[in-house]
């Protein structure tokens, strides 16, 4: 196994001070490795998380190989190539088990922001101290982007959301977390083969959700309530000036409409059972802004800072075989990448829906491992 810094190094490295997982700690497993403290309904810190995949790896006995970065895999006759940081390695199979969010993905446009405004990914965000005083402009309104302008507005900036599409859920539905409903209703458990447009579902954002000691959710609404400007999907830069798309009330009502329906499968999954949950219930449609501004003069020092959590990319600028599609993506059949031996894991909707999660990597494993048995045993 080889890893490019440290045992969980991207926990260490590449996540905010404040952040929390979004699964509640009983739900944060891996095969044989369960959470073992005294609040399951809570939600790691990033400390914890990394204390929870150093233990594991120990655990295991895991062959980890840190400070090892792979610079190129090829293929060869008889398998792959594999260079890196600290030699040569020949082998007849590899599982590129790198993850989907290996660097930021920020649109062209950026390049046309004044120099005056600061531009920071959420790879190099650690916490409202860093940024300099003034008004923040957060651009997308994932998991990221609402935790992010919440933080900031309670720091006392002035923060504007630009919002396109996202996924809207409540923390807790019926006296249980939301992810406890997907878990038990079997929603996770839908495989890649019965997705109806699987490569949507692979680049959905990740859901509108903070993991919090209060299990609070963290909606559009919240942020209004808070003081958080919403505006429309940043389209362009002109002279300057940030423009946005219209049409906040229709983005609004499609995410209310796929949070009901999503509710309504919960409601008929417990229909009938004997589950200890509360009534069901429903909640207020997202609050449309009054006015909302379609553009934003970037040169007046409104905004000091724009913080792109745009979503990510992954990279793989090392992998010289070709099966890359021409967006970037692995091309691969549930695991199983188009080169013979070659294979990925811990990618979104990967074999299942779950695949997104920690907890979703054990099913994907034993399948993805199958098959490479069978590969090696085929060739032998």
């Amino acid at each position: 196994m080889l890893e490019r810094g440290e045992v969980a190094n991207s926990w260490r490295r590449e996540r905010w001070d404040s952040l929390r997982l979004l699964t509640p700690n009983w739900l944060s497993r891996l095969p044989g490795h369960e959470y073992a403290g005294s609040d399951p309904d809570d939600y790691m810190t990033m400390g914890e998380v990394v204390e929870f995949v150093e233990r594991y790896a120990t655990v295991t006995r895991a062959p980890v190989q840190t400070g090892t970065n792979v610079t190129s895999v090829r293929r060869t006759d008889d398998g792959y190539h594999v260079t890196t940081s600290r030699g040569e390695i020949s082998c007849r199979t590899v599982v590129i088990a790198s993850g989907a969010c290996n660097q930021p993905s920020v649109p062209q446009f950026a390049d046309a922001v004044p120099a005056s405004v600061r531009q920071v990914t959420p790879f190099d965000y650690r916490g409202p101290g860093q940024l300099p005083d003034g008004g923040v402009l957060v651009v997308g309104a994932s998991a990221t982007g609402v935790q992010l302008a919440a933080e900031l507005r309670r720091s006392g900036r002035p923060v504007t959301l630009s919002v396109g599409e996202h996924v809207r859920l409540p923390r807790l539905y019926r006296g249980r977390d939301v992810l406890w409903w997907m878990d038990a209703s079997g929603v996770w458990d839908q495989r890649h083969d019965e997705v109806e447009d699987l490569t949507r579902a692979r680049r959905l954002p990740s859901p509108q959700l903070v993991g919090t000691p209060e299990r609070s959710t963290l909606d559009l609404n919240a942020l209004t309530a808070m003081g958080v400007e919403l505006v429309g999907r940043w389209a362009a830069v002109r002279d300057g000036c940030a423009l946005f798309s219209g049409g906040l009330r229709n983005v609004f009502s499609l995410a209310d409409l796929k949070m009901r329906r999503l509710l309504d499968t919960f409601d008929a999954w417990a229909a009938g059972r004997d589950a200890d949950v509360d009534p069901p219930e429903r909640f207020a449609p997202t609050q449309v802004p009054e006015k909302s501004r379609w553009q934003l003069d970037l040169r007046s020092g409104e905004i000091r800072t724009i913080i792109w959590a745009t979503g990510y990319r992954p990279d793989y600028r090392w992998l010289h075989v070709p099966v890359i599609d021409p967006k970037g993506h692995l091309r691969h059949e549930g695991g199983t990448v188009d080169s013979p031996g070659l294979y990925a894991l811990g990618l979104p909707v990967l074999r299942r829906r779950r695949s997104t999660f920690i907890h979703g990597i054990e099913d994907d494993a034993h399948e993805v491992i199958t098959h490479l048995t069978q590969h090696l045993a085929a060739k032998s």
